[in-house]
């Protein structure tokens, strides 16, 4: 019985201390948030996990991100929030809303001790800069985007961001009554965040390394060549896109802010009055005002991709190919995921998804 009740003591005593190695309750300059800790099997280690902590203050309609005011009391950072306002994959409804600008954070731990000084991967998501969320798509519990799998086998802390997506990120008159970019800044305001407060999580903030695929491997390209950002990370990589692909960059922004602005009834004759007009807009109906053309394409579909990036003269002040000098210190990895732009290729050539036929003679 005494060695029974020594082994109890022991087992309770390991969990005990196991279940001390998690963060609880943290502090960040906006207040504390207290996240979830998951437990790894029986005897494993632990993965704290926060979802839902703000950037940024919630954003007005086509206008740069602000940093948010704070909180009273504790942040019950334990559920994913709203991705941002984007069409669905039918182009009739949307989903999301304009309150979108939130992060999340997977953060692993050992058996003893609360983990210190880890490195950081900040994910950037794509979608064609149409559509897109910091948790992915989801069945049932299971999110794609989900980071513990990353943070547990590599021992790093991942964060997951939003940033504005389709009109509300990245319409732009091309001149400073609407310079666009919307949705890049989110992003830089995320990163800028986890710069600021991933000590008080156990990450350390010289070793943030950005990473994205599709548009998302674009933003992050963007994100290494805009001076705004400098010192802010170290490594980056691209998966799928860069900033000089021919789809990352809208040089015609007016044109398709004049479009947009003749459906909702807006002037379009002064960028003044149509810049004016699309923010006092309604959000949906401004969302769904772009529909992405499917059928009877006179280019290539990713060609017709009309809400992106545009040279605004401050955040990009240049075209990306002369901005190289501002990624100088920045580790840098670009490849290309397998079957990446299947999509694309699927509409463009319709022959590639038929079934193969082996002809015999």
């Amino acid at each position: 019985m005494a060695r029974w009740e020594a082994l109890c003591f022991a087992l309770c005593c390991y969990l005990g201390v196991a279940r001390a190695a998690t963060l609880g309750v943290v502090y960040t300059e906006g207040g504390f948030v207290e996240g979830e800790s998951k437990k790894l099997g029986l005897f494993g280690n632990y993965v704290d996990i926060f979802r839902g902590i703000p950037f940024a203050a919630p954003p007005k309609t086509l206008e740069d991100p602000q940093p948010h005011p704070g909180w009273e009391g504790t942040l019950q950072a334990k559920k994913f929030k709203n991705r941002c306002m984007q069409m669905t994959l039918t182009q009739t409804d949307v989903r999301g809303s304009e309150d979108c600008l939130y992060l999340n954070i997977w953060i692993p731990q050992g058996k003893r001790q609360v983990s210190t000084n880890l490195p950081v991967m900040v994910w950037i998501y794509g979608g064609a800069f149409l559509v897109g969320g910091s948790q992915g798509a989801n069945f049932l519990n299971n999110y794609l985007y989900d980071g513990e799998e990353i943070a547990v086998r590599g021992n790093v802390i991942v964060v997951t961001i939003n940033y504005r997506l389709g009109p509300l990120g990245f319409l732009s008159t091309g001149d400073e009554n609407l310079p666009g970019n919307y949705g890049l800044k989110d992003q830089h305001m995320a990163i800028a965040w986890v710069k600021r407060n991933i000590k008080a999580f156990g990450g350390d903030p010289e070793n943030i390394t950005i990473f994205g695929e599709s548009a998302g491997a674009a933003s992050v390209s963007l994100q290494t060549l805009t001076p705004k950002n400098k010192g802010l990370f170290k490594r980056a990589i691209s998966q799928s896109g860069v900033g000089l692909c021919s789809w990352a960059i809208q040089q015609d922004p007016l044109a398709w802010a004049k479009k947009l602005g003749q459906k909702l009834g807006c002037p379009i004759d002064d960028t003044t009055a149509l810049a004016n007009c699309l923010r006092v807009s309604d959000p949906k109906a401004l969302t769904l005002a772009y529909h992405l053309q499917l059928t009877n394409l006179p280019v290539p579909l990713v060609h017709t991709l009309a809400l992106s990036p545009v040279i605004d003269g401050d955040f990009l002040p240049d075209m990306p190919e002369n901005l190289f000098a501002n990624a100088a210190d920045i580790d840098y990895i670009a490849g290309v995921n397998d079957m990446d732009g299947h999509f694309f290729a699927g509409i463009d050539l319709p022959a590639i998804n038929r079934p193969f036929v082996k002809i015999t003679a």
